[in-house]
């Protein structure tokens, strides 16, 4: 299958922006793609690789699939295709990955195309990572491309991006996401997947296919009993520590910046959770504004701590006890 026909439907423009790179043979040394989790970044730096790495691409910027390199590449066995990711899931690069791929840049790539390192996620070095990670970006080494992949390109020093010609892909619109998610067998929900999602539709695939939508109202009722104090956030919290982190702490998110609206009396089709419109609306009648926005930043900066080595009971603790006295209070 060639290039082209694996390239997402939302990611044609920045695709052809790709293109057009190496038609006009002024591949970037360094280039950074943003956009929000579940669009496909990896997947599109991926094929940008793809033809980087491929001996005999045509014209239009399209990877042959034939030649040894397209093949190697295939087989996740390219030597030019240098991948940096943290070792585990929610570690950071080091800086001993970070030194060891500055080594291996001193040599010359073994085939007569480019080589391509990718760095995702890029915001993940730690500060030493990336000050070594600065001299592969100052010092470029012979046909080679560094491509970092980030949601957060806040998070990434000014020093590096401002070393990096800049790739955004845009979340697609409603008919897109909608179109893609039949394609692939999912019919139900769409709505919701859209407003859960905000329209990512890699991230929109995985809600459907791994029944998080059942989750999330299983995990709504448990917030409910807390607030109705028929359950306690200590036992709550110990039972969420099997779910997905990200997923639940946006659940919670979106439920109290829905409470924020419905405070505001904004309509239901604003909603991030419009199925949950009534006891949303019902609990927005009993609490206070100011005590809302106090839980939305306490949420705001558990999302950060994600990325530590926090224990992650006691945080869900801190949230679900100040969601209880928050409740408690009115």
């Amino acid at each position: 299958m060639s290039a082209l026909a694996e390239i997402l439907p939302w990611q044609h423009q920045e695709w052809q922006y790709l293109q057009r790179y190496i038609v006009q043979k002024r591949t970037p040394q360094a280039l950074l793609i943003t956009g929000t989790n579940g669009l496909g970044k990896r997947q599109l730096a991926d094929q940008f690789a793809r033809v980087l790495l491929c001996g005999q691409s045509d014209a239009h910027g399209i990877a042959c699939g034939q030649c040894q390199s397209c093949l190697l590449f295939n087989a996740k066995t390219h030597p030019d295709l240098i991948y940096v990711e943290p070792e585990e899931i929610g570690k950071k690069i080091t800086i001993a990955q970070i030194r060891s791929l500055n080594t291996a840049l001193t040599l010359k790539p073994q085939f007569d195309s480019y080589r391509v390192v990718i760095v995702n996620p890029a915001e993940q070095m730690n500060n030493a990572a990336a000050n070594a990670f600065l001299k592969c970006l100052e010092e470029p080494t012979e046909r080679t491309s560094i491509i970092l992949i980030t949601a957060t390109p806040s998070r990434l020093p000014a020093t590096i991006r401002s070393r990096c010609q800049k790739l955004s892909i845009s979340t697609p619109d409603t008919a897109t996401l909608h179109a893609w998610l039949k394609h692939n067998n999912i019919h139900n929900d769409l709505e919701i997947l859209g407003k859960l999602t905000r329209n990512a539709p890699l991230l929109a695939l995985q809600v459907a296919t791994e029944n998080h939508i059942a989750s999330r109202l299983a995990c709504f009722a448990s917030w409910l009993a807390i607030a109705k104090h028929q359950n306690h956030p200590v036992i709550v919290a110990e039972q969420w520590l099997a779910l997905p982190d990200t997923a639940l702490l946006f659940w919670l998110t979106s439920w109290v910046m829905d409470l924020i609206k419905c405070v505001h009396q904004v309509q239901a089709e604003h909603l991030y959770n419009a199925d949950l419109t009534k006891p949303l609306q019902e609990l927005a009648r009993q609490l206070k504004l100011t005590d809302l926005y106090a839980l939305y930043d306490l949420l705001l900066t558990s999302h950060k701590q994600l990325h530590t080595q926090i224990n992650k009971q006691l945080l869900l603790e801190e949230i679900l006890i100040t969601w209880s006295n928050l409740s408690a209070t009115h």
